[in-house]
């Protein structure tokens, strides 16, 4: 998804090969050392001859990324809000399957009145449904038949919980026949995945 990449990265005396991830509000590096650089503890971000240079508050942190750099200096100077991310677009017709926070809805609300609670009508453009355990996962295919055209569903389910795992929510939507596109950080506790009919069957769906 060019957010995961193996570069070499330099921080202060260190010097390391490892893996470097683009988070939503952070970087994360994982080699020889560990690094979590938060977006808010960074201080000026330029993209120097396929370098990632990043004046943070503990010290300058250079990322040997190549092609990549530009995008990600530019995804860190301007991240996309959480309602961009997940393709909500402005007069979108919404439903919401389950209980979501406070700070989610006032998005959404700031984003699109046309917002509907427990019910999707065939119209809907994003479903988002809540997971908390596996078992939840059985209303998936009622949901994916209320589905058409190119309607989006987000699985938001809690990171890091065994009760339920990326895995469980591919298997259960990719056995109602919808394919899996896309995965976005939803917040700092959940992770939502977007589903969608395939392109073939969308005119018989």
């Amino acid at each position: 998804m060019g957010n995961e990449l193996i570069c070499r990265v330099r921080y202060d005396k260190q010097r390391s090969e490892g893996k470097a991830l683009l988070e939503t509000s952070e970087i994360i590096f994982r080699g020889d050392f560990r690094l979590k650089i938060p977006f808010s503890s960074i201080n000026s971000a330029k993209a120097v001859a396929g370098e990632l240079r990043l004046q943070t508050t503990e010290g300058l942190v250079v990322f040997h990324i190549g092609t990549q750099a530009e995008k990600w200096c530019e995804k860190i100077l301007h991240p996309k809000s959480r309602i961009e991310k997940l393709g909500v677009k402005p007069g979108a017709r919404v439903a919401l399957l389950g209980e979501f926070d406070a700070g989610f809805l006032r998005e959404l609300d700031g984003h699109t009145k046309l917002v509907s609670k427990w019910k999707a009508a065939r119209d809907t453009d994003c479903i988002f449904f809540t997971a908390a355990a596996k078992k939840d996962l059985g209303e998936l295919s009622k949901i994916a038949k209320a589905m058409q055209g190119a309607a989006a569903l987000w699985v938001v389910y809690p990171k890091g919980q065994k009760e339920i795992t990326e895995n469980d929510v591919l298997a259960a939507g990719r056995k109602t026949g919808l394919k899996d596109v896309k995965v976005v950080g939803f917040s700092a506790t959940h992770t939502a995945l977007k589903f969608v009919i395939p392109v073939a069957q969308r005119q018989t769906h």
